[in-house]
Parts: C-alpha cells; structure tokens; sequence
C-alpha cells in the first residue's frame, strides 16, 4: 500500500519509457550491439561483457528453471511481454520488455529493446489505469481548478451530471444555481472555502452543498464535495481539485430519519390537545411540508372515544391550523402564508444540517370562577394579540364544515391518507388509535415544486401515528381530569347562601396539578337560630383518593352539624365514626392496615389505608345574636383572628386535640367573644407551610396581610392572601376560608319569659302576633301563632321548670324558639283516626320550612323556621 500510494516523488513518464528504461540494441541475428548504462545497473553487465553475446543468453524460460535461450522469445510478434532474465550475480529477476523496429535491412541494428523491473512497471500502469478511471469511468465527479479557481478540466461523472455544458474558466459557484452550504461551521460559498484550502493547504471533506443543476433546474441537489490542494513534485501549487458526489436521496432519507427522530422527542410533552398539535407542526414545518392542519372529531375533545364507522357523523373541530385553512381545505385560496413557521422549502428541498379563582362575599360568584373556590393552576399562555400561546388564534377550535367529497372525509371513512393536488399540494393523514378514528391531518405545500408522492407517506404515517398516540393519551387524561374535576364539584361546597350571620369568601388551592383534586376542605354551614357551622379540614395525602375521603368527612360533619352538636362532641363522635371504619377495615382480609393475606404478597386488590385516619379538622359555631364563637379543633392549626376595632391579629389558644382516628385525648371547646365586622381565618396547613418556609413565618405574614388590606373586600382579600403566600406551584394542598362577622341588631330578636300554666299559652300567641304585626311581616302571623301556640303548649306540658319565647328576624327567616328545662325531645309520629294529641308537630312540619331540636347546658331548644315573604 505505501508504493502504490506513494504519489510523492512519483515519475509519471513510465519505467518503459526511453528515457528511463534499462536498453539494449539488437541486430537482425539478436546479438547486443549497443547496452545502456541502466541496463548495466538493472542486470550488472558492464557493456564488454554483454556486446556481441546473443540476448538469449539473459534469458531464462522460467524461473527456477535457469535454462539458457537461444532465441528472444516472441521476438518477431510481440511488442510487450514480461521476461525472466539472469542478473551478473546470479539472480534471476522478473521484467517487462518491449521492442522497437529500427530499420529493416539485416545489417546493422535491427531492434530497441527496452527492459524494466516487472513490478515498477504493473504499478506504473496500475496507477495509469487509476488515472483513466477517474477521468472516464468513476461515479465521483472530479473538477480541477486553477489558481484563480476557475474550472480547467472536468471528468465525465461530472460532466454527465451537470450536463453538456462547457465549464472551462467558471467559478465553483457559476456551475449550479441556488447553490448554498448547508454544513455548519464553513463559509457561506464554495469560492470562499476552496481558497481556504487553497491558502492553508488543509483538505475539506465532506461538505454538504445544495443547488440546482444544469440538468434540472426546477429540483434541489444535495452533494458531498471534498477539496484539496493540487502542486507538482517541486511544492508549486497549481490550484485545487474538487470531488463530488450526489447525495440527495441519501441526505433526504437521513433527513426523513431526522426528522421522526425530532417528533419523538417534541411531539408529545404535554397532556394538551392543541399543543401537542402545534408540536407536530413544528416538527413537520418546513422540513417537510409549508403548513400543516390538525383537526380532531370533537367528542375527542371532550375525552371521548369515537366508535368504529362513526367518523362521518361527528364533527372535525380545528384544533391548528393557519389563518384560512379551512378555506383552503375546501378548496378555496388560503389567502396568506402559513403563520406557523417561516417558508424555507419542504421535504424535497432538504434543510440545514442540524441536529385564582373563587366566590365572592355572601355566596356571589366572581367573573371568570367556578361556584366551588378551586383556584386554576394550569393557564394558557396568550400572546401580545390575546391569540394563546398554543397556536389556536381568536378563532380556536372552530368547526370546520367539509364538502361531502373533501379528502379529510373520505380519509376518516376509508382509513387510508389521501393526497391531492399536483402544486399545491395537500396529504391527509388519519389520527387513529385501536381502530377508532379521532381526527385528520393535513400537509400542505403551497410553495414547493414537489408534490406529495408515495416517497412522503411513511413518514408522514409515522409522524401521524406518533400524534395520534399523544392525542390519545391527551384524551384520557381530559376524560379522567373531567371525572376527577366533577367528583371535586361535587364534594366541595356549591351555591353557598347568603347569611345574616357572616360574610365569607374562599379559595381553594389543589397540589396534584394533573388531576386538580386534593384533600383539603372547607364547609360552611347554616345552623338554627341564624347560627353559622364553619369547617376547614385536611385529609392526608392528595389526587382522587384524598377527594374521596374529603366527600366523605365532610358529608359526616355536615349531619353531625345539623344535629346542633357543640364543636368538642361534633369532633369526638367524627373521631369515632373514623377509628369504627378503619377497625373494620384492617380486620378486612387482604387489608393493609391488617395482617397479611394469605396468598403470598399483595396485589392491587388489597384494601388500601384509610386516608380518613390521621384526617386534621376545625369546627367553628358563631350567634350573630351573642357574637360568641365557640371552637375546638382536631390537630388543625388554630384561626387567625383580626379585631375590626384594633387591627389586632391574635392566634386564639385552642387546645389542638389529636388528629381524627387517632386517639388518646379529648377535644376542648373554646369561646371567643367576636365584636362586630371581626375578621376570622380559617386554614390548611398548605398555605402557610412549604418546604422554605415554616409555619410561624407563613403565620406572620398571613397576619400581615388580613392587617394591612382587612378593609378590602373578602374576595379581593382572598386573592392577595393566596398570591402573596403561594406565588408558585404549590406543594400541598390549600384551602382559606376568611368570615367577617355581623351581629344581628337588637330590635330583629325578641324574647319572652312565660310562667307555667295553661294561660300562657294565650299570652304567647298574642305576644308573637303583635312582634310579628310590628315587623310588617302580616302574611306570616296566622302561621306563627299556630306554631307558637303548639311548641309552648309541648313545653308546658312535658317540661318543667321555666319556659322562654324567642322570635328571631333574620335575613331571610323569621325564626320561632321555644325552650325549657326538659331533656326529652318531642318526636314527629303519624297520629291514629281515634287518638285526640300527636298532632301539633306534624302541623308544625308542615306549615314551616325546617324545625327541629337543640341541646344547651340548661335543657334544650325546639325551634321552627319560616321563609320570609319577598319584598
């Protein structure tokens, strides 16, 4: 290999050539007449010893042989032939021979023998051959340039693949239009980079250069050129020698390749419909189409899977697209280039080388939230337009209405993609998972000369099918997100009433992001006699399950509650109800919380830990008619208190009691004396405690807040609380309950001390009628005097001690107490025809919207409400 290769140095005029060549001259019978100086040192005969000796005698048959010839073998025939001949010492040496007619009379020198080394000789024409393939036979095309680079001599590849024309004096840039470098890191023109190697003499290999050639100037080229710099054996240089090779179906499928390669990697990184959409169109734009539409069956949208044969009858829904797309789908102009990415050719023109929401005061909604405080933790990005950052303009997800015959219809019904068109030029592709179909989409070239061909439909399948997966994957994700938001609808508060007793306002924040469902909580609840129940709790852990234990505690507190239970008891029985059901459930085979199974491990039927176990919960009751707040807590963080009066802010000392299912000790109710317009804070531990910051700073700074901002309203308070304490994502759940109290005034509630005895009776009656005459409420009197008249008529007769008469005028009730000393409450029971009592409660029942009982330290309470006439 280093002979052949060695160019350095290299004689191109040939061992047999008369200049170089070891000769002899022979006469008409072979004798040697004349003998060389080279072939004196070729065969060491000096010329006294070889003059006059036939040449036969340096001769031998074969080697080994070492038989003498008389004769010059193939003398009278053959030019060129390869010879065995005897050096002096005794060596036989291998030659190439050839023979030249000097006259043709038999007297004098007859013949020139010309003698070389056989193997100088073989590589000598060795590299000829080398030399006349290149020039006619070799696939790479070879251009040699001089000095000033212009084009001095071209092979045939080259010249076949550019055509006839003469190139002779051009630049390596006049020989094809269009012509750009697209390999990084090299000047922007041919001419440039060959006069770098031209001036260094560093070589260049494999530059990636696009262009048009001669031969179709209407098609991108791509070649692989290689340059390095020519100079003869003296060190002149005499100019560069270009090598190139057509590489556009190769550099196309590497491209193709390339680009799934991209897809794989962006297409896909969200859960979001329309972005994975515009993923695809960054993908595919411009590499390998101008624009590209993506339009879905709309039941996709809302996380439904269309059947099998359904495709026709479910409408496409635009999900990306360009600003007159679908008019350009149904045939109409496009009327603009596509917004999506800049025109810079298509798959034929290869690229580059590259590798807090709530509600409001009273039970009114804020624009733009829900009726359940969840606060949304995933907002599309806008741009400076309004448009979203996603690509779906001011005209998202618009319905697109084909003809019958358009061929995103018929590649939904057949399943097949479909092209049209010769330029432009459109191929529709099927979105289809498991056989169902979920939308089309469309590559358009408008601006390629290209068409879509067969070359373009596996990619395009490939890339199609990569989104479809995505899209699919995104329609689960919003029909479980869908489900897990409606459960979380459904078990947060909704449609909270207007009270007399406090203003309030909410948020609520959930940890798991994906799902947007946690387990915090919060609950406000009307209570008799214009009380109000206030809730806030937290339940181990977040996502469904934690949802699901929420629904269920605070379906529990809420009936605890509506039995007028007082904070401590409503806790110790919730504590009980949770340590019942998780007892039953680790006795449970299987159960987690149990013993082991007894199959050997456990699998995913095994009864999971109750999340209610370990569940933190506060219970609040507030009288706007005493302003008394009484609460106990189990394991929650105590309320932030701010008097109206001062602007002090307190932490109230409430005995924390241990978390629910736990045990051990008792809860403790504490009274707090609220003036009015107080403002109170209820709380998850989320929102003041993250993983930088503990829960005393959160506490201060929540402070700080309802301080400096408690004259705001609760809603607006609200927001500047959660964005002030949680500007990012969140790694708890978090829920705010803030309560401005009221107190009702004086002359709305009236109460009566009656003696015992059947008079008094009467006396209630009128009592009642005349308060009721003076509050204007006339519609209301016949009905309170009846209801009067039979809960004092109860108490008289199974009670003893005093009895007191209380009407209370709320917002929207007017509100009937009558309580006494008795422990014993009066049950509603269906009376026979024949029994001559029983009846007064039922008629209590049905003349009144809700009654019922409540215990107090001195007896208890009968109460009934009535719905207040409207204005």
């Amino acid at each position: 290999m280093g002979a052949v290769n060695a160019a350095e140095g290299s004689d191109f005029r040939g061992p047999l050539d008369a200049t170089r060549a070891a000769t002899a001259v022979l006469d008409a019978d072979n004798r040697i007449v004349g003998w060389s100086p080279a072939a004196e040192r070729l065969l060491g005969y000096p010329p006294d010893e070889a003059l006059g000796h036939p040449i036969g005698r340096l001769v031998v048959d074969r080697a080994g042989a070492y038989q003498i010839a008389t004769e010059l073998p193939g003398a009278a025939h053959a030019r060129r032939q390869v010879l065995h001949m005897r050096h002096r010492d005794g060596r036989i040496i291998r030659v190439t021979t050839a023979t030249l007619p000097l006259s043709h009379g038999e007297a004098g020198p007859a013949r020139l023998l010309a003698v070389a080394d056989a193997d100088d000789t073989e590589r000598w024409e060795a590299l000829q051959s080398m030399l006349r393939g290149l020039a006619t036979q070799s696939p790479v095309g070879l251009a040699i340039y001089d000095t000033e680079l212009r084009v001095v001599w071209t092979n045939f590849a080259l010249y076949r693949e550019m055509g006839s024309s003469q190139y002779a004096g051009l630049g390596p840039d006049d020989m094809v239009t269009a012509g750009e470098v697209l390999s990084a890191g090299y000047p922007p023109t041919l001419e440039e980079t060959m006069r770098r190697v031209l001036d260094s003499g560093e070589p260049v290999i494999e530059l990636h250069y696009r262009g048009r050639p001669p031969v179709d100037p209407d098609h991108d080229h791509v070649w692989s050129c290689s340059y390095y710099r020519l100079q003869d054996t003296d060190g002149t240089v005499l100019g560069v020698c270009e090598e190139t090779v057509d590489i556009t179906d190769r550099y196309l499928a590497q491209q193709r390749l390339d680009l799934l390669v991209r897809a794989g990697g962006l297409v896909g990184t969200t859960l979001d419909m329309s972005r994975t959409a515009r993923e695809l169109s960054a993908v595919a734009v411009p590499q390998f189409a101008d624009s590209v539409t993506v339009d879905l069956v709309d039941a996709v949208l809302e996380g439904d899977q269309p059947a099998p044969g359904t495709a026709r009858s479910g409408r496409l829904v635009r999900v990306w697209g360009r600003p007159g797309a679908a008019a350009a789908d149904r045939g109409a102009p496009a009327g603009g280039p596509d917004g999506a990415a800049p025109p810079t050719g298509a798959a034929r023109s290869p690229a580059p080388d590259g590798p807090a929401t709530g509600s409001d005061e009273a039970g009114s909604a804020d624009a733009g939230s829900d009726d359940t405080g969840l606060v949304d933790t995933g907002p599309v990005d806008t741009g400076p337009d309004g448009s979203r950052a996603d690509g779906v303009g001011p005209a998202a997800r618009e319905a697109v209405a084909y003809p019958p015959d358009a061929p995103q219809l018929r590649c939904l019904a057949t399943g097949h993609a479909v092209v049209t068109g010769r330029g432009p030029s459109s191929l529709v592709v099927p979105l289809r998972t498991d056989g169902a179909p979920l939308g089309v989409v469309t590559f358009h070239r408008e601006r390629h000369p290209d068409p879509f061909d067969a070359d373009d439909l596996p990619v395009a399948d490939e890339l199609v099918a990569r989104t479809a997966v995505c899209i699919d994957n995104a329609r689960r994700f919003t029909r479980e997100h869908t489900a897990a938001l409606t459960l979380q609808h459904s078990l947060l508060p909704r449609n909270l009433p207007r009270l007399s007793a406090v203003d309030f306002a909410h948020r609520y924040l959930p940890a798991d992001s994906k799902s947007g469902v946690g387990g915090d909580w919060f609950d406000v609840v009307t209570l008799s006699g214009a009380r109000v129940g206030l809730v806030v709790g937290d339940v181990v852990g977040h996502g469904l399950g934690a949802a699901a234990t929420m629904g269920r505690l605070r379906t529990s507190v809420r009936v605890l509650a509506r039995q007028d239970l007082a904070p401590d008891e409503l806790l110790t029985r919730l504590d009980d109800l949770i340590t019942q059901a998780a007892e039953e459930e680790a006795a449970a085979p299987g159960s987690v919380t149990g013993g082991p199974p007894p199959a050997a491990g456990r699998g995913v039927g095994d009864i999971p830990d109750d999340q209610a176990v370990g569940a933190t919960c506060l219970y609040a009751v507030y009288d706007p008619v005493t302003g008394v707040c009484r609460l106990a807590r189990a394991g929650h963080p105590a309320p932030v208190v701010l008097d109206a009066a001062t602007g002090a802010v307190t932490v109230p000392d409430v005995p924390p009691g241990p978390p629910l299912g736990l045990g051990g000790l008792p809860f403790e109710t504490v009274e707090l004396h609220l003036p009015e317009g107080s403002l109170l804070a209820l709380y998850t531990d989320g929102l003041v405690r993250d993983r930088d910051r503990d829960p005393d700073t959160g506490l201060d700074g929540l402070g700080v807040l309802l301080a400096d901002h408690r004259d705001r309203p609760l809603p607006e308070l609200c927001d500047r609380v959660v964005t002030a304490l949680l500007p990012g994502p969140v790694e708890d759940d978090a829920a705010l309950l803030l309560v401005r109290t009221r107190m009702l005034d004086g002359d709305s509630i009236v109460t009566w001390d009656l003696a015992a005895g059947p008079e008094e009776v009467g006396r209630a009656r009128a009592l009642a009628a005349r308060q009721v005459a003076a509050w204007g409420l006339d519609e209301l009197g016949f009905t309170t005097e009846i209801v009067v008249s039979e809960l004092v008529t109860n108490a008289l007769r199974y009670a003893a001690g005093p009895v007191q008469l209380r009407l209370v005028r709320d917002r929207s009730l007017l509100i009937c107490e009558v309580s006494d000393t008795g422990h014993t409450a009066p049950h509603l029971r269906r009376a026979a025809i024949d029994d001559e009592g029983g009846r007064g409660l039922f008629l209590v029942a049905q003349m009144t919207q809700h009654w019922g009982t409540r215990y107090t330290a001195t007896g208890k309470t009968i109460w009934a409400e009535q719905v207040l006439p409207p204005p």
